[in-house]
C-alpha cells in the first residue's frame, strides 16, 4: 500500500515536468491541422482571407456579424472570380460558374450546410426539398408536389391572395392612414406575406394582418432560428451539439422531451384544423378535399398527391412540405416587397414613373390589381426585376459539393469533395452583364432602349435575366417562386394605387443577413391618395 502511494506521489510530483511536452505536442497537432487545411486539395493557390485558408471560423464570423454579402463583394472585387473562403470552400463570381455548378445536367450535391436548415418533429428530422442532400429523394419529392406549384395552379390561388390583399389594404387604412401612426413596414409586409401563405396552404388566414400581431410568436421564432442556422451552417458539426443532438433527438422520439421546431408545431396545428374541416364535410356527405365553393389550396393538392403515392408521400412528408412553406414562405417575399418599396422611395423619379403607369393602366376592380393586369405593366416588371438584382432575398453562398472525379467550373478545375458556390449579391453586380452602373437602382436597364439595335437589346436583357440568381438555379430552383411573384405583382400596384408612402428618415437602411437579407428597421408614413385627390 505504501509503495502504491509513493508511486502516485512521484507521478504527481513529476507531472509539472511533463507540461512542456504536452504543450509542445498540442502546438504541433494544431500546426499540423492548420497546415493540412491550408494545402487541402491544392486550394492554397486561390486568394482569400488568411483565416479562411486554415479554418471555417472566418466564414462563421462573417455570417455571425450579419454582413457576409458585403464581405464577399469586397473579396471578389479585390481577388477576382474565385475566392477561397474556407479550407475546403471556394466562392465564384463569374456567371459561367452559375451554369457549371447549378446546371441540371451537372448534378452537384448540396453541402452539409443544408441539413442544418431542416426542422424537427418529435425527434424526427424533416427531410425537406430545400435541405435534403439526396438527389434521388429530392427528384421524387419534387415530382410528387410540383403540380401544386405550377403557374396553372397558382392562378387558382389568386382569389385567396385577393382576399388577403383586400384585408391588408383595409387594415392599413385603419391602423396607419387614419391615425398617422408610423408603420414598421417590413414587419407589416411580413404579416401580409405570412397570411397569404397560410391562406394559400390551409384556406384560412391565421390573423397576422387582422390582429396586427405576430400570432404565436412564429415570426420572432423564425428570426431567431435563421440567426442560428446561418452561422452554424458554416460549421455544420456544431448543429449536432446544439439542436440535432443525438441524445435529445432520441429522448424526443420516445416522448421524454419535445424538441419539435416551432414551424413544425405551427404547421401541424394548421393541418389538424384543416383536416377537421375535411372530416366534417365528409360527415355531411360533401367533398373531403374542399372547404368551400370553387376553393383550392396547397394542402388539398398535397392530399391528392398523397392518394396517388401514399407509400412515399406519407403523413411525415406531408408535414415536411407544409413546414417548409411556413419556414421560408414569408421571409423571402417580405424582404423582396420591402426592397421594392424602399428603392422606389429612395429614387423618387422611379416612384413617380411607376405610379403614373399604374394610374394609366386599365384595371377593372376598384381595389385589387389582377396578376394578368400587372403583367401588362412594363415598368412594374422592370422595377421588380431591378429589385431582385439589387436586393436578392438570399444572402449566402448556395453551396454545392463537387463530384469525386472533380469538375471544371468557369475554366478552373476543382478537385472532388470541394464545397463550391455563388452568392446572388456578388453575381448581381457583374458589370460585364448588368452595366457599369450596377450600384444604381435603374429599372430602365430591363427595358428595350428605342435608340439601340433591337436584336442587341433583346440579347442584353436575355443575358441579364438568365444571370439573375435570386431564386437559385437548376433543379433546386425555389419551388415557391410563382407564389412570391403572384404576391408581389398584385400587392405593389394595388398598394401604390391607393396610398402614398414616405420614409421617416433620409438615412440608408441597415441590412441584416441571416440567410435572408432583411432591414433591421424600415419605418414609413402612409397617406391615402384618395383623400389627397379629393382635396386637390
Amino acid at each position: 500500500m505504501a509503495s502504491l502511494l509513493s508511486s502516485d506521489l512521484l507521478r504527481a510530483v513529476d507531472l509539472p515536468s511533463r507540461w512542456p511536452f504536452i504543450l509542445l505536442a498540442t502546438i504541433a497537432t494544431v500546426f499540423a491541422i492548420l497546415t493540412t487545411n491550408y494545402f487541402n486539395h491544392g486550394l492554397n493557390k486561390y486568394p482569400g482571407p488568411r483565416l479562411g485558408a486554415v479554418s471555417n471560423l472566418w466564414r462563421f464570423l462573417s455570417v455571425y456579424r450579419g454582413k457576409p454579402q458585403d464581405d464577399l463583394r469586397v473579396l471578389h472585387a479585390k481577388h477576382g472570380d474565385v475566392v477561397r473562403v474556407g479550407p475546403n470552400a471556394l466562392s465564384f463570381s463569374h456567371p459561367d460558374a452559375v451554369r457549371d455548378i447549378y446546371g441540371i445536367s451537372n448534378k452537384l450535391t448540396k453541402s452539409a450546410f443544408y441539413p442544418v436548415q431542416m426542422q424537427l418533429s418529435r425527434g424526427v428530422v424533416l427531410q425537406s426539398l430545400f435541405g435534403t442532400q439526396d438527389q434521388d429523394y429530392h427528384m421524387r419529392l419534387r415530382r410528387t408536389v410540383s403540380s401544386a406549384f405550377s403557374m396553372t395552379a397558382i392562378r387558382q390561388y389568386e382569389p385567396r391572395v385577393n382576399e388577403t390583399v383586400r384585408v391588408f389594404l383595409k387594415q392599413t387604412e385603419k391602423l396607419y392612414t387614419d391615425t398617422g401612426a408610423t408603420c414598421n413596414f417590413v414587419q407589416w409586409l411580413q404579416y401580409f406575406a405570412f397570411d397569404v401563405i397560410t391562406e394559400i396552404t390551409y384556406s384560412r388566414r391565421v390573423g397576422f394582418v387582422d390582429r396586427c400581431e405576430d400570432v404565436g410568436g412564429i415570426i420572432g421564432w423564425l428570426a431567431g432560428i435563421f440567426d442560428y442556422q446561418a452561422p452554424v451552417g458554416q460549421m455544420p458539426w456544431l448543429d449536432k451539439l446544439f439542436v440535432k443532438n443525438p441524445v435529445r433527438t432520441l429522448l424526443s422520439k420516445y416522448g421524454f422531451i419535445d424538441n419539435s421546431s416551432a414551424t413544425a408545431k405551427f404547421s401541424k396545428a394548421r393541418m389538424d384544423e384543416r383536416f377537421a374541416e375535411m372530416k366534417e364535410r365528409r360527415a355531411k356527405g360533401g367533398d373531403d378535399t374542399a372547404v368551400g365553393k370553387d376553393s383550392m389550396d396547397l394542402l388539398t393538392m398535397f392530399c391528392r398527391a398523397q392518394k396517388t403515392d401514399p407509400v412515399f408521400f406519407d403523413d411525415g412528408r406531408l408535414l415536411t412540405m407544409t413546414t417548409s412553406i411556413a419556414l421560408a414562405g414569408s421571409d423571402t417575399t417580405a424582404a423582396s416587397l420591402a426592397a421594392v418599396f424602399y428603392h422606389l422611395l429612395k429614387n423618387p423619379r422611379c416612384y413617380k414613373l411607376l405610379v403614373d403607369e399604374i394610374d394609366n393602366a386599365t384595371i377593372e376592380d376598384e381595389d385589387i390589381v389582377t396578376y394578368t393586369e400587372a403583367q401588362q405593366m412594363p415598368y412594374l416588371h422592370a422595377c421588380i426585376q431591378e429589385t431582385f438584382r439589387t436586393h436578392p432575398a438570399i444572402g449566402l453562398v448556395l453551396e454545392r459539393l463537387t463530384p469525386p472525379q472533380g469538375i471544371e467550373i468557369a475554366g478552373q478545375f476543382v478537385p472532388g469533395g470541394t464545397v463550391v458556390g455563388c452568392n446572388p449579391w456578388v453575381i448581381h453586380v457583374r458589370r460585364d452583364v448588368f452595366g457599369e452602373d450596377v450600384e444604381v437602382f435603374r429599372p430602365e436597364r430591363w427595358m428595350v432602349d428605342p435608340n439601340a439595335n433591337p436584336d442587341a437589346e433583346e440579347a442584353r436583357i436575355k443575358e441579364m435575366t438568365n444571370t439573375l440568381f435570386h431564386f437559385g438555379g437548376g433543379s433546386r430552383t425555389c419551388l415557391g417562386k410563382h407564389i412570391a411573384l403572384l404576391e408581389m405583382y398584385k400587392l405593389v400596384p394595388s398598394f401604390l394605387r391607393r396610398y402614398d408612402v414616405k420614409l421617416t428618415t433620409d438615412e440608408d437602411w441597415d441590412l441584416h443577413n441571416a440567410w435572408f437579407v432583411k432591414p433591421r428597421e424600415f419605418d414609413v408614413k402612409i397617406m391615402s391618395r384618395r383623400e389627397k385627390e379629393v382635396k386637390a
